[in-house]
């Protein structure tokens, strides 16, 4: 028989087509016409258990003759070695299947024994926390504490040690509160991995942040929880303080001004009076709408959605204003009322930014920050009470003394749990059926704090009878 060469198939014509060429060997093909031209579809027919049978050995062009060649001898040698070829063809073809399988499982088990801190940070922002600046500052907080000093780390070669570093670096730069923070959100983060694969399965000696005490950890010399509240006394300054830098910036010749302390921003002084009377976190007064102000009626809403607590437990507050922090309402309308928020922000398309009257309150007590002058921040010791024999103070310490006040006065303590909108312990049956709202003993205990405050600020220099007060 003719041994068929290329340059024979290469003269095929379509007048060819459907018929059928052999080839030394027991090699056959059927010419077929095909868009691209003429193919050759080549098989090796063979004989097995009485019965002819054919093996598909490859098509011209897209396989050369040596190639198919090739595979009819192999097909001839397992017929040789009692083999059905069409059956080793499958079992050759299954095998390299589970082969490229377990090679595939191979490298993606390899890809997450190198899984690291940092990728695990990323799946937990995506998919494992939302915070409702839609975890903005813990993506700032990661990105500035953990992804330089653990994010390279392979999650399975954590270690308490790593962890603890880390803690150091942060306490080092004495920002003790981020530090505490920080933990937190890395502990929360650890946790949600350990009941995750594959986070769960890389993490071989367990959750690391469980071995960490932070405790140890934290200078002897900071306060975890605050204490801090305002004395009358320093109401009081605080409140000249105030009035007595309005009053110098005002007498500065006009090209002093730039060189001059500017005094606190009036809206910020109202928001510290309005905390102090009503009890309200600072967050939540800097989001207030004048929509839920009634000057009028003397109340203020403050919707769920503005209250700090756990999800699906926070709750509405009507606030009824006393007189004293109704006149600081007013004063702030005569100020901001022209926009929908009691403090906008610059551009009026929303509020002001949660921290800013904090930022404001600790610039301005320098003595206690020990860090360099922030650009274009202040950084004086204008708001340092007392002399600073009380260490410093924030906004949230407002709050604090307004309830410490409201228990001097004999509130009750589940009064003043109400009036600070806490969320309240006990049984969900008590919650499902008590739903008395206190209304009238909110309103007097706000009334009894309003009426405090202003016998506070109405002192005078020659009598501080009202100053000895005690809480």
């Amino acid at each position: 028989m003719t041994k068929l060469t290329v340059k024979y198939l290469q003269a095929l014509t379509i007048a060819d087509a459907g018929k059928t060429i052999r080839d030394e060997g027991g090699l056959s093909a059927k010419v077929a016409l095909t868009q691209k031209g003429i193919s050759l579809s080549f098989y090796y027919q063979f004989r097995w258990e009485g019965k002819y049978s054919r093996h598909a050995c490859g098509t011209w062009p897209g396989a050369d003759l040596k190639a198919i060649r090739e595979i009819r001898d192999n097909a001839r040698q397992c017929i040789a070695l009692g083999l059905n070829p069409n059956e080793q063809k499958r079992f050759d073809r299954h095998q390299r299947k589970t082969e490229a399988a377990e090679q595939l499982a191979l490298a993606e088990t390899l890809k997450k024994q190198e899984l690291t801190v940092y990728d695990l940070a990323q799946e937990w922002l995506l998919n494992g926390v939302a915070r409702k600046d839609n975890n903005a500052e813990l993506g700032r907080r990661f990105a500035k504490d953990l992804y330089p000093v653990l994010g390279k780390i392979p999650l399975r070669e954590i270690t308490e040690h790593d962890l603890r570093n880390a803690l150091r670096n942060i306490f080092a730069r004495e920002a003790n509160r981020q530090a505490i923070g920080f933990f937190a959100d890395v502990t929360q983060m650890f946790k949600w991995a350990s009941k995750r694969q594959p986070w769960r399965a890389l993490m071989i000696d367990g959750n690391p942040t469980e071995l960490v005490d932070i405790a140890n950890l934290i200078p002897a010399d900071y306060e975890t929880e605050r204490s801090r509240i305002l004395s009358p006394a320093e109401l009081l300054e605080l409140s000249d303080r105030f009035r007595e830098m309005t009053a110098d910036y005002a007498a500065l010749p006009a090209g002093q001004k730039y060189d001059g302390i500017r005094p606190l921003k009036k809206e910020t002084q109202l928001a510290l009076w309005i905390c102090l009377a009503t009890l309200c976190r600072i967050g939540e007064l800097l989001k207030a709408e004048w929509k839920n102000v009634d000057l009028e009626n003397h109340t203020w809403l403050i919707p769920s959605e503005n209250v700090k607590g756990p999800r699906g437990k926070k709750q509405d507050l009507h606030v009824f204003l006393s007189a004293f922090a109704l006149e600081s309402f007013k004063e702030l309308h005569e100020l901001t009322g022209h926009t929908p928020w009691c403090f906008p922000a610059k551009n009026n398309e929303g509020p002001v930014d949660s921290k800013v009257v904090s930022k404001q309150i600790g610039d301005r007590q320098a003595q206690f920050k020990l860090r360099k002058p922030l650009s274009r921040r202040c950084h004086d010791n204008t708001l340092v009470l007392a002399n600073g024999q009380n260490g410093c103070w924030t906004p949230h310490d407002m709050r604090r003394t307004g309830a410490t006040m409201m228990q001097a006065l004999e509130v009750s303590l589940d009064v003043i749990d109400r009036c600070q909108n806490h969320v309240l312990a006990g049984s969900r049956v008590r919650r499902h059926y008590l739903h008395y709202d206190y209304a009238q003993e909110k309103k007097r205990a706000w009334d009894l704090l309003g009426e405090r405050l202003q016998e506070i600020f109405n002192t005078s220099p020659q009598d501080d009878t009202q100053l000895s007060f005690k809480y």
